[in-house]
């Protein structure tokens, strides 16, 4: 058994991302977190906004607060896990139809 998470490929993430929320942690006071929904808006997973921005920070993409939040959600799109997407892929593949299968490409 490995620890390797697979992820989405960036095309379906897109697909099936509708919203990335800066949000106050709920257990832990001055944590801020980024909460991924769906177009249904129901929240597939979550990430540490700190570690988020610290990949940001190294790509060179720290400019405008615009251009931060951008590279930040396009960090994420990259990065969503299979197991956390799941129902929201199974949406997709069913009105797709059959044959459309979930890989890490990218």
């Amino acid at each position: 058994m490995t620890d390797e998470v697979k992820c989405i490929p960036y095309q379906k993430a897109l697909k099936i991302v509708g919203n990335v929320i800066e949000e106050e942690h709920l257990h832990e006071k001055n944590r801020r977190i980024l909460t991924v929904y769906d177009k249904q808006g129901n929240e597939i997973c979550w990430y540490d906004a700190e570690e988020i921005l610290a990949e940001v920070r190294q790509e060179g993409k720290m400019r405008e607060s615009e251009d931060v939040k951008q590279a930040a959600v396009e960090v994420i799109l990259r990065q969503i896990p299979e197991w956390a997407a799941e129902a929201a892929l199974k949406k997709m593949e069913s009105s797709d139809g059959p044959g459309l299968k979930c890989s890490c490409s990218d």
